[in-house]
Order: C-alpha cells, then sequence, then structure tokens
C-alpha cells in the first residue's frame, strides 16, 4: 500500500510537472479509452438510487420553498384585489391634480406616513418628502378638498405639517364673493374660528372661505379653499365671529400635495367646486270648495244683500226659490219682520 501511495505520487508530481507536454499523456488517453464506458454504464446505474436518495433529502426543504411560493402567491393575489384601495388612491391624485391646476399650482406630491410628531405639536402628520424633494419650511399643503395646513419642520426625506385644525394655526381668510377678510383659528376636532374684520358683515351658513394669502406666497398661497360657514355668532362688537367646517377631512389624509410654485395671479375663487344645484320646492294651494249648507245659506244671504253676496238677483233667487217671480212681476213686498227675526236674519 505504501509502495503504491509512492508510485502514485511521483506520477502526480511528473504529470503537473509535464503539464501538457506530460509523459503520461498517452497513458492518461489509454485510460480514458478503457475505462470511460465502464464510469458510463456504473453512472447510468447508481444515479436513480443517487436521485432517489437526493429527493428524500431535499423534500423538506423543496416542501418548504413551495409553501413559501404559495404564501407569496397569495399576496400577490391580495394586493392586485385591493381594488378599493388603488380606486381611492387613484381619486385623491386625480382631485389633487384638479385643484392644483384650477388654481395653477406648482405642487410635489407626498403621502403621510405617521400622524404626531417628536415637536410635541397636537396636531401635525409626517409626509415621505424633505429636503432632498425642494421642500422648505412655510410652505401651503393641500389635498383634492383643500387646505390642510402648513410644513413647520423639514429633514432629508420626511417633513412635519401642522394641520389648519391645530390651536396654533392661523391663516387669512376671505369670504367668497363678498371679498370680507379675516383671521381663522384651528380648535382641534371642532371647526375652525374665523374673526372676520367687518362686524356688520352679511354671512350666512353655508358660505365658503378662502386663504387670502401671504406676503410673498409663505406661509399660504391665495384661493385655497377652506371650508363653509356652519355657525354664526351674532354678538355685537367690531368684528364678527363665525364657524368654518374644514373641507378637509383629517383623521383620513392620505396623498398630499405641497405648493412649490406659488400661482401668477390670485385665482380668487376659480380653485372652489360649483355650488350644488339646490332644487326648488314645489309650492302647493289647496282650494276648497264649500258645502251644500255653506252654498244655502250664502244664498239666503245673497237674497237679503245680493251686492254684499256678488249674486246677482236672478242667481239668488234660483238658488233660493222653487218658482221664481217673472221680471215683470217683481215679488211683493216681504211682511217686516219682528225684532227676533231681524236678530235671526243677521246672523244668518
Amino acid at each position: 500500500m505504501v509502495l503504491l501511495v509512492a508510485i502514485a505520487f511521483a506520477l502526480i508530481t511528473v504529470d503537473i510537472r509535464g503539464g501538457d507536454q506530460s509523459p503520461l499523456q498517452g497513458v492518461r488517453t489509454a485510460a480514458a479509452s478503457v475505462f470511460g464506458p465502464v464510469e458510463n454504464g456504473v453512472a447510468d446505474a447508481i444515479n436513480p438510487v443517487g436521485n432517489a436518495i437526493a429527493a428524500v433529502r431535499d423534500s423538506t426543504s423543496r416542501h418548504n420553498r413551495l409553501a413559501a411560493l404559495e404564501h407569496q402567491n397569495e399576496l400577490l393575489k391580495e394586493q392586485l384585489g385591493s381594488n378599493t384601495v388603488t380606486r381611492n388612491k387613484a381619486a385623491e391624485v386625480d382631485n389633487l391634480l384638479r385643484i392644483a391646476g384650477a388654481g395653477q399650482y406648482g405642487i410635489k406630491a407626498a403621502q403621510v406616513i405617521a400622524i404626531g410628531a417628536a415637536q410635541g405639536f397636537s396636531w401635525t402628520v409626517t409626509i415621505d418628502a424633505g429636503s432632498n424633494d425642494g421642500i422648505q419650511r412655510d410652505m401651503t399643503v393641500i389635498n383634492g378638498d383643500g387646505l390642510v395646513g402648513r410644513v413647520s419642520t423639514v429633514g432629508p426625506s420626511t417633513s412635519t405639517v401642522l394641520l389648519a385644525i391645530d390651536p396654533q394655526f392661523t391663516v387669512g381668510t376671505r369670504m367668497e364673493n363678498s371679498m370680507e377678510l379675516g383671521f381663522g383659528t384651528g380648535q382641534g376636532d371642532r371647526p375652525i374660528r374665523v374673526e372676520l374684520l367687518n362686524g356688520r358683515a352679511n354671512v350666512h351658513n353655508g358660505d365658503r372661505l378662502v386663504t387670502f394669502g401671504s406676503v410673498a406666497d409663505k406661509p399660504f398661497v391665495p384661493g385655497v379653499p377652506i371650508g363653509k360657514i356652519v355657525r354664526i355668532d351674532h354678538g355685537g362688537g367690531l368684528t364678527k365671529t363665525v364657524e368654518v367646517q374644514p373641507f378637509v377631512g383629517f383623521t383620513s389624509l392620505d396623498i398630499v400635495g405641497i405648493v412649490v410654485v406659488p400661482p401668477r395671479t390670485d385665482p380668487r375663487d376659480t380653485v372652489l367646486p360649483p355650488k350644488p344645484m339646490v332644487k326648488p320646492t314645489p309650492t302647493v294651494t289647496v282650494t276648497v270648495n264649500p258645502s251644500a249648507s255653506a252654498s244655502t245659506s250664502a244664498s239666503t244671504s245673497a237674497s237679503a244683500s245680493p251686492s254684499a253676496a256678488g249674486f246677482s238677483p236672478n242667481d239668488a233667487f234660483t238658488s233660493g226659490a222653487s218658482n221664481p217671480p217673472s221680471p215683470a212681476e217683481p215679488p211683493s213686498a216681504p211682511p217686516s219682520p219682528s225684532p227676533s227675526d231681524t236678530s235671526n236674519d243677521n246672523g244668518g
């Protein structure tokens, strides 16, 4: 055995040093010719057994892999089947583009990824856009319904938005059509409180307000819809206070737009959606027909005073007597009634 091992190492050394010019090249070729068919036959006989053993050995891992693929397939089906979520996002994007186009706002779209912030604000959200996306502090934030808030802090990839319902939030407002100015302040989950500068302003429930705009369009661009009046404080004073229900649903924020390019001109009320058509209430007129007894009473009164009842004498006699006298022979004068009869006639 030791001799065979020594000879094998010697042959291997000689073969490696010889390279392509190895003196054992012919021996290797002859051996391959002799033993090649034998190796193929042995492989054909052994491979099925080896494959069966490998299949048994790998059955557990293959089962796990199959289970993982089935789970991934179910997740893909759920994603493809979530048409409601997809439609909602598409509708939000469409509304956002509509309001941006109407106001000529250049916007950067972002998504709300968190509620609240480390700064301790009561009503804030975090969006997935920051300074790397061109976002700066005090930019106006909108969505497809109107004013969401303003950017309060900016990070490289995220930003914090102070919502319009925060008590620290203040925005200049302008009434639709009347152009009355005021200042709105958030009240949390209650409507926004707006102090109108004109204490005698003619306002009504349902009147709508938009942003007045700020100097250099920061923090607010003009013309963004805010909400509609739901309550009016009629107390006296130099100012008038109203409560405004925001158009934006702050508990369901998802897709928002940061106004990175302000409009060239004030859009005024063009961003507001058209007012809903109010259908007129039909008016029903009821005409009461007099009863038979009322007609008889009216006829009797008409015979006593034809002009008062509006009837002609012939009509009165036709209603009150079966045999009316001819026009050529006027009826004889009735006997003078007693006081009691006069009383009864007047009562009739």
